[in-house]
């Protein structure tokens, strides 16, 4: 077996890893609001999302085709890799790759471990970024795409703009739907109210879980795709292979059963105190933004439309409690996640560039498994589980400290 091969396996492994860790961080913008307001218990509600993750990740290939195309320039329009690259046999885009999935993990985890929702998504690009800078300087990213087209494309279109305007529509949409809601139901007994609210609410956290297997898994496929591009087991730019499909909903849906419950603790109870009717329109608002611009190809942070959401039903319900010291730890992660994660990466290469050859990439590698090994056992210290993921929110308490368990 060539180095090569192993390498492009030490890629696809690392992919399927972040997409895992993608799962567990990204459950809370599914379920946290069933979950908080009793309408799922929490082992249930993990597993209802973990199956809809699975289904919704198969259904289209809009945004993985996205990740491929539309952000980095590491091919040309052949689908053959660019010259720097091929010199190199497709081994320099395997460690760009590499090193950017890499600092996509470590920030997952760190985050994770201090309970923040950021957002995986630009934790992925902001990895790729760094990455490409590092091994092919700043024209190696796709930043606002092809002017000629006058279409929304590059980091610019696809990622930047979604990434400030969904939170807000998401917003907007929950404010007004909070209040639509009570409304409505403004006169009618609270003990008829209570079983609709979880009805409701069972079917638009699933609608939710779909959207997020539509949109987050597919970033991973995208990943691979290029992946494979770059060894010369793959060229179709308009098609992502099946077992790549079926390998990344596996991942994140597994990773969704795992649940993370640090993350869910925080945008259930230490964002706003919801009840069943915000968590509805909740869920509602953050689906109906998140499948239109699945449908669309924009590769959107699910975590931003879904913390969005949550803050407009504080905002749409006269008197609701908002956590607003906490909403700006959240927004600060936000911006900071896409420049964090792509300083990770950038050093990644350079160590791995420093290396050189397969050993280069296993060094990467295995600092990654230090990484994450110790942020694990850090974790432990401060149990958060389905045991606990519900109680009550001290006002005392921040964002980075969840209860122990």
């Amino acid at each position: 077996m060539s180095t090569e091969l192993v390498v492009l396996g030490i890629v696809v492994l690392t992919a399927l890893a972040f997409d895992f860790t993608n799962g567990f961080h990204d459950t809370a913008n599914a379920m946290a609001t069933s979950i908080a307001t009793g309408a799922l218990r929490p082992k249930r509600a993990v597993m209802l999302s973990a199956v809809l993750n699975f289904v919704g990740a198969l259904l289209s290939v809009e945004v993985a085709l996205t990740v491929t195309n539309a952000v980095i320039k590491i091919q040309d329009k052949s689908g053959a890799p660019k010259t720097e690259l091929t010199a190199q046999h497709g081994h320099a885009l395997l460690i760009i790759l590499l090193a950017g999935l890499v600092g996509a993990i470590i920030w997952n985890l760190a985050t994770w471990l201090v309970g923040l929702p950021s957002s995986s998504s630009h934790a992925l690009f902001g990895g790729m970024i760094g990455a490409t800078v590092a091994g092919l300087g700043f024209s190696g990213v796709k930043w606002i795409g092809d002017a000629s087209t006058k279409k929304l494309d590059g980091v610019v279109g696809k990622v930047i703009l979604p990434a400030i305007f969904s939170p807000l529509v998401a917003m907007a949409v929950a404010a007004v739907g909070t209040a639509l809601v009570y409304l409505i139901v403004k006169g009618i007994p609270s003990s008829f109210r209570a079983g609709k609210y979880r009805t409701g609410q069972i079917f638009t956290s699933g609608l939710l879980s779909l959207a997020h297997g539509m949109n987050d898994a597919q970033k991973t496929m995208g990943i691979l795709t290029l992946a494979l591009i770059g060894s010369g087991h793959w060229t179709d730019l308009e098609a992502i292979p099946l077992w790549v499909k079926l390998t990344c909903a596996i991942a994140i849906a597994a990773g969704t059963y795992v649940g993370g419950w640090r993350i869910i603790r925080t945008l259930g109870k230490g964002l706003v105190k919801i009840g069943a009717p915000q968590g509805f329109a909740a869920e509602a608002s953050s689906a109906a933004v998140i499948l239109a611009s699945s449908h669309m190809g924009f590769a959107l942070s699910t975590t931003h439309v879904a913390t969005g959401s949550v803050l407009g039903t504080g905002i749409g319900k006269a008197g609701a409690e908002v956590r607003w010291r906490i909403a700006a730890r959240l927004v600060a992660a936000w911006v900071i996640t896409l420049p964090s994660a792509g300083l990770v990466a950038f050093l990644m290469w350079h160590l791995a560039d420093l290396i050189g050859g397969f050993g280069g990439a296993l060094a990467i590698f295995v600092l990654l498994l230090i990484a994450s090994g110790a942020m694990f056992l850090r974790s432990r210290r401060r149990i958060v589980d389905h045991t606990n993921v519900t109680d009550e929110w001290p006002d005392s308490q921040s964002a980075s400290a969840p209860a122990a368990h």
